[in-house]
């Protein structure tokens, strides 16, 4: 018997080793995290522009991102202004919910009833100072009320597929420091993954990149040349100047609460590679920063942006798209724009572009999108993406290089008449060689 078990126990073990290797999906290479010895509670990265995960652990646990929350606030408060519903010099008088945060405690710059201030100023000290009474002023200013601006964040990140995501305000502050001013609809507090927060990070500066010249501001003063000026240093210690400084850092988002813990989204650039960085739940002010830091130089020291396209290159074995009912059948498939591309430093030459065409129909301008450039990594497989959608974008676009006019009816009844005559003819000759073989 006990002969019996011991090969048992193996086969066994075997088997639990092997397991998760045989559930990875065979077209997708999983992005491979190195042993970074993060104290985190989840982190990721990722290549900015593609959105090609570099490092990831335990990316997909809703968990309490505190005032990272502020991004989807920035991005539709950006957004109002891009659409002219608001304006940068428009006047928000603040209320009895802004003055209850301004003197809650909490990270703000002390609005009073009554207070005047522009838009700009207010977005600044969110932006800058993460500060809540400026936040929810902006809410109300763009939506009417906090609770109907919850809603647009929601329907926002069901959009950007953030499928951890709930909020339940706009400053990311748990609902119980609300008290009475806590929107109505919300029934739990706001949560985010670390994969949807880069991902929020990502649509955030690809939508509003202007973003980053406030997110960049070490210190600014608010109510500057009045008697009540505040000194708002920008809680991002990585930016220059400030005690964590890193190269190359222009953004994002700090976080903290007691249920959270210490939270970053950052962003930094440098030779030509932006990264985008999320930590969550990590135990100080600063460790956030060092984690970050452990996160930023791994991408920067290991990853380039390769060249695999020139601008108007065809791809091999997929030069031209098929064109419906046009008077010619095909048009030269071109990319868009160069194709660069996240590699690591070593595997140059492992990363290869395929084409993905699909048919169009007359009439096809030059320029109009006719496929995709799909990026085929070492052995074949793809790499890892914070969503379909990025995958499906990284390589860039193919567009027609030509105009391909609609054909009229009679070429049309033509082309039919000879295909319909072909392949009678295709049919009967393999029927004949088919006799003989």
């Amino acid at each position: 018997m006990k002969q019996i078990k011991k090969p048992l126990a193996l086969a066994l073990a075997l088997l639990m080793f092997f397991l998760p290797i045989f559930m990875i999906n065979p077209g997708q290479a999983q992005a491979v995290s190195p042993a970074l010895n993060l104290d985190v509670k989840s982190a990721i990265m990722v290549e900015a522009t593609t959105g090609k995960i570099l490092y990831k652990y335990n990316e997909n646990q809703a968990l309490p991102p505190a005032s990272m929350t502020k991004m989807m606030t920035e991005y539709l408060v950006l957004d109002a202004i891009k659409k002219k519903k608001i304006t940068w010099d428009q006047k928000v008088t603040v209320d009895d919910y802004g003055a209850f945060l301004g003197k809650s405690g909490s990270s703000g710059v002390y609005l009073a009833k009554g207070d005047v201030h522009t838009v700009k100023e207010l977005y600044e000290a969110m932006a800058i100072y993460s500060a809540n009474d400026a936040t929810v002023m902006l809410a109300e200013t763009v939506a009417g009320s906090e609770n109907e601006f919850v809603k647009l964040m929601n329907q926002k990140a069901k959009e950007f597929g953030m499928t951890q995501t709930y909020f339940a305000n706009s400053t990311g502050l748990p609902l119980a420091d609300l008290k009475a001013f806590a929107p109505e609809s919300a029934d739990r507090d706001t949560v985010m993954s670390a994969r949807d927060a880069a991902i929020l990070a990502k649509e955030l500066i690809t939508q509003h990149p202007e973003v980053l010249e406030t997110t960049k501001i070490p210190r600014k003063i608010f109510r500057e040349g009045t008697p009540q000026a505040l000194k708002m240093d920008n809680w991002n210690w990585m930016l220059p100047g400030l005690v964590k400084q890193y190269k190359g850092v222009d953004g994002l988002k700090t976080g903290h609460t007691n249920a959270a813990g210490f939270c970053f989204t950052g962003t930094a650039e440098r030779n030509g590679v932006r990264l985008i960085t999320v930590v969550m739940g990590t135990k100080s002010f600063v460790s956030r920063f060092t984690e970050t830091s452990k996160l930023l130089d791994y991408g920067f020291s290991n990853y380039k942006m390769q060249p695999l396209l020139a601008q108007g290159a065809q791809i091999s074995g997929g030069e031209n798209a098929k064109v419906n009912k046009g008077t010619a059948k095909e048009v030269a498939a071109v990319t868009s724009k160069q194709v660069l591309y996240p590699v690591k430093k070593g595997e140059e030459g492992a990363y290869k572009p395929k084409a993905v065409l699909q048919e169009v129909t007359a009439p096809v301008k030059q320029g109009q999108a006719v496929g995709y450039v799909k990026v085929v990594g070492p052995n074949g497989k793809s790499d890892e993406f914070l969503r379909p959608i990025d995958e499906q974008k990284a390589g860039g676009t193919l567009v027609a290089k030509e105009e391909v006019e609609e054909a009229g009816w009679l070429r049309l009844a033509f082309r039919a008449f000879f295909g319909f005559i072909g392949d009678i003819f295709s049919s009967l000759g393999n029927m004949i060689k088919g006799w003989f073989s």
